[in-house]
């Protein structure tokens, strides 16, 4: 039997981390190649764009589109933004994290705060004013929704304690707080651990309010000195909703969410004969792409849908039958976005018959590979054509390169023994 020389080893490892060069660049190349183009301008409306962009890691932003996909202004200077909404007098409200911060009441120096700001859309758009507090954690703990009420009071989603209140600027006070506990059973300390993750609330009445509670997988209508007096998903069924965000309510008996670890957008109507809330229009695809952890949905006056597809870094309007209006690449995570100047105004739900429309089919998670993509999503802009094939791609080339390496290394000490 012959044995290897350092040569043929330093040969050998050699090709071994050439060919794990090539099968990422080919793979990578591939898919860059072969993406198909996720920016579709409308011209059939002139309403712009607003959306709040979380950022993956440092690099949240809130941004106005024109109808075109062209960039109107962009405000960035926070770690994260989500909930974005036009106030009547032309500024933007909207939710944030940042830090480090000096001011931190009970929590140790430096921290992180959450709150909203508002932001004046003249050229150059800029924050004009802030209200935030300290959390203990911002992944756990920051506000993802809030909006102004009529009585000119601030309602807030608060993920630190798990509440909903009213707060009042002018005194600075809480004017109404609903607890969470008060209907959920509750850990020590809230504040310790990601809990419920009360991720959006809206106002759908006089004192109703819609409240998504992520981590349940339902959503809850509370009424002021009722608590709650309807839920959504009873049975916390993650077929039927699988930690959900910004549900749009669209009159009584009829719900859209945006239905994020099943991948998909989810019209949900109350079956009046036996109470159950059922799948009445489901969206897996817009333009042959799967949807990839979509975070927010809105039917407008017009009776489209506004879809948030996050990790595929895209907005897109589509019709009933799935059809594209209008589709507009945004970069870095995209958390929310309204078609101004309508917002979350009530849209019309679909007519109901009993049937059930879907639209695509719902993309398969792969073991181990989906995990690793989502947690990249996480920490750097990922290209939305990246797909599981890219990750497997990336895990064998390293796999060859830890083996070429290490061929390597073995042939340059065998050639300095021999020499």
């Amino acid at each position: 039997m012959r044995v290897q020389s350092g040569g043929d080893h330093s040969r050998l490892g050699a090709l071994l981390v050439v060919a794990g060069v090539l099968l990422v660049g080919l793979s990578f190349g591939a898919g860059w190649a072969l993406a198909p183009n996720t920016d579709k301008a409308s011209s059939a409306t002139d309403n712009p764009l607003l959306v709040g962009v979380q950022g993956p890691g440092w690099g949240g932003n809130v941004t106005m589109l024109g109808s075109n996909g062209s960039r109107r202004w962009s405000v960035g200077d926070a770690i994260s933004y989500q909930d974005v909404s036009m106030l009547d007098n032309g500024t933007v409200l909207a939710t944030f994290a940042e830090g480090p911060y000096r001011q931190c009441g009970q929590f140790d120096s430096p921290c992180k705060r959450t709150g909203v700001r508002f932001i004046d859309t003249q050229s150059p758009a800029n924050v004009t004013g802030q209200w935030s507090y300290p959390v203990r954690t911002r992944k756990d703990s920051e506000v993802h929704d809030a909006e102004m009420l009529p009585s000119g009071e601030l309602l807030v989603a608060d993920m630190e304690y798990e509440s909903i209140y009213t707060y009042d600027f002018s005194t600075g006070t809480k004017t109404w707080v609903w607890n969470a506990s008060q209907y959920y059973d509750a850990p020590p300390d809230p504040t310790k651990t990601d809990w419920l993750h009360i991720n959006d609330v809206d106002r759908i009445g006089e004192d109703r309010y819609l409240v998504s509670v992520r981590n349940t997988n339902q959503l809850v209508v509370v009424e002021r000195g009722k608590g709650v007096v309807e839920v959504v998903n009873e049975d916390r069924d993650p077929s039927l909703l699988d930690k959900q965000h910004n549900p749009h309510w669209l009159g009584n008996g009829a719900v859209l969410v945006a239905d994020s670890e099943n991948h998909r957008v989810v019209e949900l109507h109350r079956n009046e004969s036996t109470g159950e809330w059922e799948e009445s229009w489901v969206v897996y695809e817009i333009d042959d792409i799967p949807l990839d952890w979509p975070r927010d949905a809105d039917r407008l006056p017009n009776g489209n849908t506004l879809v948030t597809d996050s990790r595929n870094n895209r907005v897109a309007e589509i019709t009933r039958n799935g059809s594209v209006v209008a589709s507009y690449r945004v970069e870095d995570l995209p958390y929310e976005a309204d078609r101004l100047p309508y917002g979350e105004s009530a849209g019309q739900p679909y007519g109901s018959d009993g049937s059930r429309d879907v639209l695509g089919q719902r993309n398969v998670d792969v073991p181990v590979l989906s995990t690793l993509l989502s947690a990249a999503h996480h920490v750097t802009p990922v290209p939305f054509w990246v797909s599981e094939l890219h990750v497997l791609a990336v895990l064998l080339a390293a796999g060859l390169w830890i083996v070429g390496g290490a061929l390597l290394a073995s042939g340059w000490l065998s050639s300095r023994h021999d020499s």
